[in-house]
């Protein structure tokens, strides 16, 4: 099973891959999904724009686009585009570091290949809930 990161056209400042692909695969296996592969994409705010409107037909900026690749609902393979752009920006209008929040992303985009949404307010909490749990796991309780 492979889990790859790649920077598309940005630089990208992620430390300690190996810990993270560990804790990545964890994290699967916590939520009782079969993991494949996962593949990371960092690209600009105007790169994930494209991908936003080409597939989803969504017009706007956004921190992450995921993509689940496999026919098999237990077991995962997928894309997870992420602006890198939004997560500098986040970061300083959630007041938290852009590691911390790109973590935050990383962990979401990996949830929702586990299968939670946030569409309502309800599914938004939980996944807010579950980020909040993997983030706490992965940095501990600082």
């Amino acid at each position: 099973m492979a889990i790859q990161f790649t920077a598309h056209e940005v630089k990208l400042g992620l430390k300690n891959r190996t810990k993270l692909k560990a804790f990545l695969k964890d994290l699967f296996k916590r939520e009782g999904q079969g993991l494949s592969g996962l593949h990371y994409i960092f690209c600009s705010d105007d790169y994930l724009l494209e991908i936003n409107k080409q597939f989803l037909n969504h017009d706007t900026y956004t921190d992450i686009v995921t993509f689940e690749m496999s026919e098999d609902p237990e077991i995962t393979e997928g894309e997870i585009y992420v602006s890198i752009d939004r997560v500098i920006d986040n970061a300083a209008k959630f007041g938290v570091t852009e590691e911390h929040e790109l973590h935050r992303v990383i962990f979401h985009g990996a949830l929702h290949l586990c299968g939670y949404k946030d569409k309502t307010k309800k599914e938004e909490q939980l996944m807010r809930d579950k980020e909040e749990e993997n983030l706490k796991l992965y940095f501990g309780s600082k």
